[in-house]
């Protein structure tokens, strides 16, 4: 019945937009705007035992798999209208191990200001400050689709200083409980944020200061089942859970000529929360997150500093959510975020158990437009021995120094050359015991060259050596580039194979066209398993095997 009501919906609106088309004839100030995008991903699977590309359904029996956006939004008399409708079929990207099929509305949304008034009601993407304490947003490949479906006022108290207020539940992302319906903990928030400017001209310095707090209640289903947990303890380890968790967060950000420091704290109340307790149980603990940012430029060098401190900052819907799975609190990452495919391939996501880190980024360039270079430095400890490991090791969940230098050889080339140095926590991060700290050495390099009408050659070229995991690596990539036209062909080889019985080869190659709004790309991969990080986001991905398309178009 829902399914019908969705089709009948969308079917109603569709013929809206049609007549609405076929009327407004260039008149969009009269008859609205629509807008709105599409993106399908298709897999083709290719059963690959060596690689374990196997012993799913998409790779025994299904063979392909989809997962498909419709985005719509429409803009009339000042009310901004949105709908997206989601369609997945034999899917593994909820679950990399299972299959997922449904269709539905992914979200809706009616907005409208009155007066500096901003009115929402439906689902909406939202943060307070830097997301410690709330972030709403969508990363739909981790996938993380977090949009609170409810309502939100943002109140302009003037052109400074700016309140608002919202309440609803959080969507849901687990296919065992339906994507498309609401986990139950009501969620309430508010905050408010200005800017100040001190002095004049040369000399200002301007402050945006602000401050939030967040409800969360728990629902009667997610309380008895924590409770029934709680029951099943020995004594000593009992406590009494509560309904309502509340954060708050204070944050400001500084800026004067060159210099810029943000700086924002947050506390957590006490409730249940599964912070690794060796004995597998909830414990009653309160939250703090630290984080601050600092940084000086001028012309020809740059100096970043960042630290953060956490101790369990657990917050989500339920406590009994894990992975991705209802989250509230958003705690940026404190690792350099690699794009080249070797110093990218271990990441570290953020422990919200408890973790300090500190991170260095400074560039210098020598020659202006001619020679860059850049060094990232960052360490990540726990707060806590980790059980059995002593010395650093005790500590140790991410280390890494990667260098590099970025020269313009002439007017069509470009070199990129570095060297990237890596301490990774696979027990912590991947959750696979009695593994032993990752070290890896990773030299790199790109090559870029600008050629006439609208053509280019990029070349990437890498090697990691490493006596952990799956053993060194060494990979290297050719991407052309014409006009709407762009192919591609890679290899990744395990030169020093770790678990593999003999050396195996993955590698893509495919080609993409884009034409206006609309581009198509089509590639096959035999791709190797592994950790997928986002923004600070991490996510498991399974090895792959087999053929991919894809088309995404706006209008």
């Amino acid at each position: 019945m829902r399914l019908r009501m969705i089709q009948v919906g969308l079917i109603m609106l569709c013929l809206l937009v049609s007549k609405v088309n076929a009327q407004n004839d260039g008149n969009q100030n009269k008859f609205g705007t629509l807008t709105g995008d599409f993106e399908t991903q298709n897999s083709f699977f290719i059963r690959d035992s060596i690689i374990g590309a196997a012993n799913t359904p998409q790779y025994d029996r299904q063979n392909f798999g989809t997962n498909n956006w419709l985005t719509l939004n429409y803009g009339i008399m000042g009310f901004d209208i949105g709908i997206r409708f989601d369609a997945y079929y034999n899917s593994n990207l909820i679950d990399p191990l299972d299959s997922y099929s449904a269709l539905g509305l992914g979200r809706w949304h009616i907005r409208k200001e009155i007066f500096g008034l901003d009115i929402t009601a439906g689902y909406f993407y939202d943060e307070i400050g830097n997301g410690t304490i709330f972030k709403a947003y969508n990363q739909r490949y981790l996938p993380v689709d977090n949009a609170l479906v409810g309502a939100r006022l943002i109140y302009k108290i003037n052109d400074n200083w700016q309140a608002k207020v919202f309440v609803g539940q959080q969507k849901k992302v687990e296919k065992q409980l339906n994507l498309f319906e609401n986990y139950q903990p009501l969620i309430a928030g508010a905050a408010i944020d200005g800017f100040i400017t001190i002095g004049k001209e040369e000399k200002m310095v301007t402050l945006t200061p602000g401050a939030g707090a967040v409800r969360r209640t728990l629902d009667d289903a997610s309380m008895n089942q924590i409770a029934t947990d709680i029951g099943s303890y020995v004594p000593e380890d009992v406590f009494v859970p509560k309904y309502t968790t509340y954060a708050f967060s204070v944050y400001n950000n500084l800026s004067w000529k060159g210099l810029n420091w943000y700086i924002e704290g947050a506390y957590k109340t006490a409730e249940a929360v599964n912070a690794l307790n060796p004995k597998g149980i909830l414990e009653n603990k309160a939250g703090t997150n630290l984080f601050t940012t600092l940084s000086y430029s001028m012309k020809g060098f740059s100096i970043l500093g960042q630290y953060k401190r956490t101790d369990h900052f657990i917050f989500r819907t339920s406590p009994l959510q894990t992975l991705n799975r209802g989250l509230i609190a958003f705690l940026p990452p404190m690792a350099r975020q690699n794009t080249y495919r070797l110093s990218s391939r271990y990441n570290a996501a953020t422990q919200d158990v408890g973790e300090q880190a500190a991170q260095l980024d400074i560039t210098v360039v020598p020659i202006p437009k001619k020679l860059t270079f850049n060094l990232n430095l960052s360490n990540i400890y726990t707060l806590d021995p980790i059980e059995g490991k002593t010395g650093d090791e005790a500590f140790l969940l991410y280390r890494e120094a990667n260098l590099n230098a970025a020269m313009k050889l002439n007017k069509k080339m470009k070199l990129i050359a570095g060297f990237q140095f890596q301490q990774y926590n696979q027990e912590r991060y991947e959750q696979k015991p009695g593994v032993p700290i990752v070290t890896t050495y990773v030299p790199y390099a790109e090559f870029k060259l600008r050629m006439k009408k609208r053509k280019s050659l990029r070349v990437e070229l890498s090697y990691m050596y490493t006596e952990e995991d799956y053993g060194s690596w060494a990979f290297a990539l050719v991407e052309f580039n014409a006009k709407d036209f762009s192919f591609w062909a890679s290899g990744m080889l395990n030169t020093v194979p770790k678990k593999y019985e003999n050396i195996e080869i993955f590698y893509e190659f495919g080609a993409n066209y884009t034409k206006k709004s609309n581009k198509f790309e089509l590639a096959y991969k035999r791709q190797v398993e592994g950790i997928v990080c986002t923004g600070g986001v991490c996510r498991y991905q399974p090895a792959f095997n087999g053929v991919q398309f894809n088309v995404i178009s706006s209008f």
